[in-house]
Parts: structure tokens; sequence; C-alpha cells
């Protein structure tokens, strides 16, 4: 059995992790001398393994730092077309790794603490942290372990973005986040007696050291108050204010010596707020009132595929979009032509400098925003100004499904941003009027496609205003792009079909291989070089040796290294003790009925009957593993938690079963238990119904890191079969086709009950409370959903899934066979790099060019 990396193995590794030399490793260990010393305040008798994080996060940040106003420089002196990246959620983990890895810095930093655990000479400066970390016992891994994950986003859409900024670095883009500074991001998850329970995630209360305040560039964002109509113009009058903090943080591209940024705003109360009540005495209440408007940035909301119509969650919306576009506009305004500073008063213009990309619809407002800014402040006629909004403005869509398509209340609207209203009216109106001139006499069109719903409560259809208010649309995976243009925005696609687009996901190369598995991303190197980083595409170039006995066995010995590792972690964590020889069978993702973990539950309960029933039989070990949030408020996903629990606590206490099945919830899963868990696992269980999972991403990330794909021709499956081979894949189950025809004959979940006694056995335990004896009811719910209103259709998958994962079973059986379809699949990874889909991004909606040119490297000395 593979044991884990010893230290020197671990320093072997260099080529891949960090470049030996790339930096100076007594200058590394005087810097991080000078900030444990001056900007810590603390020496060793009182510093703690916090203290040498923020040290060492404070020396990495500083070779950032020259290479950040460096970029910054080059794009004034360049003043190229700037694209501005506008999320609601940026779920970007932890940065000392990720910034490392692309500053070439790591090599140089496991050599300084390296160092610091091999020669502790008490003369020399750095002895001094020497013997600290050997008394505390630090591994540089330690150290990594003390940040807190930026866990500003919900799942696939904050992770994404995530990955954007870092392709967008690595493509030399002059880009910008821009998003929310949440003071609690997304909740953190335990487990308490099998249930769910969520706590605050107080991330900053330590402080953040890769964070940069701006208060010079501080914005006012207006609310509430009403128009005026005048003949020069409409005013927005009487309004609250509350001021945009922005807090800057570098992104650093892949060696290039580009550091990009991202901004994200905090709300601020002004200094005047309800002051004027201190003249009756309410001075104190005034003060306290100020939290009223600084809540907007107090904590993400923790819905994924669902919509929300709270007034804080519009609030949130409307205040990012407000300050973002003051400061696009700000800097489109300052020009430099020569050695001469300018005004820029030309609009026209806006689009050939700028591109707007709308994550979604949560920065919807920025359609209306923009076009109340050209027209009320900067006084352009209404088709000059939609016509300059249209060319700057692009949306990608993200789900098909229809709980999470946001519709505001107008009623609300009007309230909140009555001037918005006004605009998002007349916006209407001239749609309206294009679309009768064109469809003369089709009422149902012009209702279908209004973007005002009537009926019942009026709403403003967000996604409509996106689609009018851009001059591109684009879903996320191909078989999503074709159902957009196909049933959800069918009437827009038959009017524009130009606007529409594919721009299929994809993950940085960076965090989820070199820096997550590096014994990988080492074997990989050694066949064909370094430059698949910058170039996924590379990785074709292992087919040749899948047939390589050598390459087998190193891709199959890091597969068992890590998987050792991560049992060891489990053990730790969770007290069960882990067959690491077991087949690791792995589904994280947000709990969702659509993704079907109940699905998985039904496998592993069928499994563990078969086991009882055959114990002598010669069974594949699987240790499945379920990780995931479940929004607060969705009961049926917390059930569904409790459910997996639930069987957990029964197999894995079942003695005739042993180490031949065990069941794991992986508690508080994030970017950072991610990071761990996929490098580790062998089989990825991608299930959702067909049609109902517009891409993911997670799916690209395992089979990046040598994990086999079970799953439906959903979202980007159907191309990762494509580029992988869909032999090299277990496909099961319904096609989008089959869905609909099932859909329109009636789906009944009796017949599969009564058909299949497997299922019906599985199902009538966990109704009859056999993994519940102190509750038999406790699942009732969820089997009466199951039975009588599933709307992904679980039951009807379920037969062919059990059968593939039949065909899972033998194929593990056989080592040699598995290791060459994983090479396959890395081979097939290419296309899923996210800097192709930035690429394509630039130069299909952008209109600008990336380039893997460096700029020059800063002196970090000055």
């Amino acid at each position: 059995m593979s044991k884990p990396l010893s230290d020197h193995d671990r320093r072997k590794q260099i080529s891949v992790r960090g470049l030996a030399g790339v930096e100076n490793v007594s200058d590394l260990k005087q810097n991080f001398n000078r900030h444990l010393h001056f900007t810590l305040v603390k020496d060793r008798n009182v510093a703690t393994r916090r203290d040498y994080y923020f040290a060492l996060a404070h020396t990495v940040r500083d070779h950032l730092i020259g290479r950040w106003i460096r970029t910054q420089q080059y794009y004034y002196e360049k003043d190229p077309k700037r694209v501005y990246y506008l999320s609601l959620e940026f779920y970007m983990g932890r940065t000392l790794q990720n910034t490392m890895v692309n500053l070439g810095l790591e090599n140089a930093c496991d050599e300084a603490m390296y160092q610091v655990r091999q020669t502790p000479s008490p003369s020399h400066w750095f002895a001094v942290v020497c013997f600290c970390l050997l008394q505390l016992g630090l591994e540089m891994e330690e150290l990594e372990d003390m940040e807190e994950d930026a866990g500003l986003g919900n799942g696939g859409l904050g992770r994404l973005a995530a990955c954007f900024l870092d392709s967008m670095a690595s493509l030399g883009l002059a880009a910008y986040g821009y998003g929310i500074r949440y003071e609690f991001g997304i909740f953190n998850q335990k487990i308490v007696n099998g249930w769910q329970v969520e706590e605050a995630d107080d991330w900053l209360r330590y402080g953040n050291p890769w964070e940069k305040a701006r208060p010079e560039y501080m914005r006012p964002v207006h609310f509430y108050g009403r128009t005026e109509h005048h003949p020069d113009g409409v005013k927005w009058v009487d309004t609250q204010v509350v001021l945009a903090l922005p807090y800057d943080t570098p992104v650093p591209g892949y060696r290039n010596n580009i550091v990009n940024t991202m901004r994200l705003w905090s709300a601020k109360a002004p200094c005047d707020f309800n002051l004027k009540d201190f003249n009756v005495g309410g001075y104190i209440q005034a003060v306290l009132d100020r939290n009223l408007a600084e809540n907007i940035s107090r904590v993400l909301y923790p819905n994924d595929n669902f919509f929300e119509g709270k007034e804080l969650r519009l609030k949130q919306e409307y205040f990012v979009v407000s300050a973002t576009l003051q400061d696009i506009i700000r800097r489109f305004k300052v020009s430099k032509f020569g050695s001469r500073e300018i005004a820029r008063t030309d609009f026209s213009k806006l689009p050939d400098k700028v591109a707007i990309q709308l994550n979604d619809t949560h920065p919807a407002m920025a359609i209306p925003e923009l076009m109340r800014v050209l027209v009320d402040e900067e006084k352009l006629n209404w088709e000059t100004a939609w016509d300059i909004c249209v060319r700057t403005c692009a949306y990608t869509n993200h789900t098909v499904l229809p709980e999470a398509l946001e519709r505001w209340p107008v009623e609300l609207f009007a309230h909140l941003l009555p001037r918005h209203l006004e605009i998002v009216y007349e916006i209407n109106r001239r749609h309206l009027e294009v679309i009768a001139a064109k469809y003369p006499g089709d009422v149902d069109r012009l209702r279908r496609m209004s973007l005002i719903e009537e009926g019942g409560q009026k709403r403003i259809n967000m996604a409509h205003l996106c689609i009018v208010g851009a001059h591109a649309v684009n879903g996320v995976a191909q078989i999503h792009s074709d159902i957009l243009k196909a049933t959800v925005f069918k009437d827009f696609y038959e009017m524009e079909p130009h606007k529409f687009q594919n721009k299929t996901n994809g993950i940085t190369p960076r965090r989820w291989l070199v820096m997550c598995n590096p014994g990988l991303a080492e074997a990989i190197a050694e066949r064909i070089g370094e430059d698949f980083i910058r170039d996924l595409d590379q990785l074709r170039n292992l087919v040749k040796f899948v047939n390589d006995e050598a390459f087998i066995r190193d891709i199959a010995k890091v597969k068992q290294e890590n998987k050792m590792k991560f049992a060891v972690h489990l053990e730790e964590h969770y007290k069960v003790k882990i067959n690491p020889n077991s087949m690791f069978d792995i589904q994280v993702k947000r709990i969702h009925e659509y993704k079907r973990q109940l699905l998985n539950c039904l496998h592993i309960i069928t499994y563990y009957n078969r086991i009882k029933k055959d114990p002598n039989k010669q069974w594949t070990p699987r240790t499945v593993m379920i990780g995931g949030k479940a929004a607060p408020g969705y009961h049926t996903a917390k059930m569904i938690i409790r459910l997996i629990t639930a069987i957990g606590e029964v197999v894995n206490n079942d003695p005739v079963v042993g180490d031949r099945l065990k069941v794991i919830f992986l508690e508080n899963y994030r970017v950072t238990l991610a990071e761990k868990a996929i490098p580790a696992a062998d089989l990825s269980e991608q299930i959702s119904t067909a049609g109902t999972e517009a891409s993911g991403t997670g799916n690209m990330k395992f089979m990046l890191n040598g994990a086999l794909t079970i799953g439906t021709m959903d979202g980007a499956n159907v191309e990762m079969a494509e580029e992988a081979g869909e032999g090299n894949l277990f496909i099961f189950g319904m096609r989008v086709d089959d869905v609909e025809a099932l859909d329109n004959r009636g789906y009944h979940a009796e017949e599969y009950y009564n058909r299949l006694p497997e299922l019906k056995q599985a199902i009538d335990q966990i109704a009859g409370g056999f993994f519940s004896p102190k509750q038999p009811d406790l699942f009732k719910e969820i089997v009466n959903m199951l039975m009588h209103h599933d709307r992904f259709k679980v039951f009807a998958d379920y037969e062919d899934y059990i059968k593939c994962q039949e065909k899972v079973n033998a194929l593990y059986k056989n080592p040699k066979e598995w290791t060459k379809k994983v090479i396959y699949n890395i081979a097939g990874c290419g296309k899923f790099s996210s800097d192709r889909t930035i690429a394509q991004y630039a130069r299909e909606i952008w209109g600008v060019e990336p380039t893997l040119e460096k700029i020059p490297a800063p002196d970090d000395k000055h």
C-alpha cells in the first residue's frame, strides 16, 4: 500500500509546484520576520499559529503589490477595452497557496519552512521562527489551514466567477470582478444528531490580509424617494443614501506578472445619517440606526437555484450595480493621450472601451441603471443611450428551473427604485412595439415576451430584461444553451437568433490541479512538460501513454496517496475507519432535489441489502461520501441530509457489512474541503435529471483529478463524454427527449415501485423506520414526495442507475483497465479549462483578444 509522501518526496516535486530559485529564500525569511515584528507586533514568546500565517500571508502579498501597481499603470498607459464581471457571488476559498502557485513562490516558501525545521540555528534571525515552528510542530499545511475560506458564494455560480477571475488575469485581460463584501459568507454547516445546523460564517473576525480598503473611491447609492419630471429631464429626489466603500483584492495571473483587481463593496451609512433626529433627543437611536443602512452588505443570501423576493436582496442587487457603474464611468471618463490626461465625454465610445458581463440576472439592474445615468445624468437621448447600453451589456443564464428565475414584484420596485420602474416600463413599451410590428395580431406572444408579467401580482421578469438589454445571451453548456433556445427563451430566440450563444463552463487548472493535486500535476509534467498548465489542451498528448505501464502505475500511485491522506482526514474528523482500498464514491454539491442525492441513497440501500443477503460474495468495497449544504429554508433538502446520516448510522455499525460499505456525510462542504476530497475520488456522481443541470463544474474537477464519472446526459457531462469517449464514462438514464416524452405520457412512480422489488424494499425500509427506529415516521414525507410528486423522476432512472453501478463495481476490480479509463478522462479535460471559456467570451462577446505574453516584472524591493 502506498504511503503519504515524505518531506523528501514533497521537496522533489519542484517543477510544477514552483520553479526552484524563482524567489530568494533568504529574502522570504527576512520579510517573514519583518511582518511578524512590525505588522503583527509579536515576538516568538507570544506569536500564535495564526500570527505565523499572517506573517507568511503578508510576505507573499508583498510580492503581489509591485505587480499589482505595475499592472494598473500598464492598463492606464495602454487604455485597453476593460471587462467588468458583475456577480453577487465570488466563492474564492483560500488565497495564500493559490497566490504562491501563480507567482511561482510556493517552492521558495516551502524551502524556507523546510529550512526552519531542519536548521534551527539560534544565531540566525529566522531561527526564532524555526524554534517556534518546531515547538508548535508547524508545517506549511498547518499555516495554510489557519486561513478562513472567503465563502462569498453558494456553489457553482460563485466558484465559476472565481475561476474566471483567475483565467482573465492569466490571459492578460484588463478585467475587474465586482461584487459585495459580505460580512458573513455562506453559513458554516454543523451536523448535530444527524441534522444540519447553521452557524454564521464570521470570516473577517481575524482580519483579511489580502484586501485593501479604498475609501477615496467611496460612492453614494440612492434608494426610495420619488421622481420629478421637468422640461430638461427627470430628477430622482428625496432619496436615502448609503455609501459603498470598496475593498480591493489582488488577482494574480499565472506567472505573467499581471495582477488584476476584484473590487467588493461594503455598505456604510453616511455621517449625517438621520442625525437631524438629534434635535429631538434621538442621537443615540440615530447612531444605532446606521446599522439599517449597513445591513445591505451584512450577509450572503444562502439560496442556490431558488429566488427569494426580499427587499434586502433587491437592495443588494442595486447596491452593487449602482456603485460599480459609477466606478466604470469614472474610469471611462479619464483617458490618457500621450502625456495628457483628458476627460472622455463621447459616450458613443463606451461599448468600445467597456464590456459588462452579467453573471445571471442578479446584476440585471445594471441595464436600467446605465440607462438612468446616460439619459438623466449625461442627457443623452433615449435611442442613443439604448444602443450604447445593449452593445455594452451581455448576460449569462445559469438555470432553467422556474423557481430560480428572478421575478420582482412591481410594488416593491416602485417603493425602492421608483425611477428604475419608469425606465423598465419604457424599455418594455418600446420592446412590445417591436414585437407587435414583427408579429402583428399575436397577442399571446406579446404577453409571453413582455418584461412585465400580468395576472395576480405584477412582476418584472429579470431574465427578459437581460435578454432585451444585452447584445449577447449565453448558456453554460451546449445542451443548456440548446434548451434555452428551444423552450425557456424560444420566443426571444426566434426574434433575435444572433444574440444567443453557448459558452461551456470551465475550471482553472491552477487551483484544481497544480495546487490541490501536485502529485498528479508532477506525473503529467514528467511526460508532457509543464506548458499544459497554461494550455490544458496539451493534456491530449497523454493518450499516447495510455498503455504505458510506468505511467499507469504512476497515476494509480498518486490516486492511492491522495486516498490515504483523505482517509486520515476522515478518521480524524468523523471517527470512522476507512478502508483506503475501497472505491471512494463521492457526490459533493448543494443539496437539491434536482441533483438527486436521493437516487444515490437508493443505490446505497440496495447495495447494503445485497451484501446482507449474500455476505460471503466478493463485493467491491465502497466508501460513499455525500456532502453539501441545504438552504436554511429548504425543508426537503434538510430532510435529505437527515436521511443520508440515518443510512450511515445503520450501515456503518452493521458488523455483517464491515468495511465493504461505509457512508459518510461530509460536513461543511466548501472550497477547501473540495480541494482535499476531489483528488481522492475514484467515482464522481453527476446524476441530475437530464435537462436540469445547466452545466456543472464539479464534474470537470473530478475528471481532471482522475475520477471516473457516473452520470446522466445532462449539462457538461454530454461534452465530457464527447471529449473522453462515452465508453470512458458510466452514462445511464433518460436523455432530455426521454424526460419530455415521460412528461407527456405521465410519470407514475407507483409503476416502478410495484415492478422493481429492490426499489420497493428500499422505499419500504425508509417508510417503515428501518433507518429511524426511534422515529418510524421520520422519513414519511420524503417517501410521499417520491411516490406522488417527484418533479425529478428518481424512480424512472433507478433501474438503469443500479445496472450502471454494477458495471462500475466490475471495472474497479480490474485496476489497470480502470486507470486506463482515468487517463483517457484526464487527456480529454483540455476543453474544460476556464482559460478556453474566457478566451471564447473575450473574442465572441467582449471584443478583446487574450494573450499569453508577460509584462515586465517589477523590482519587489522598491
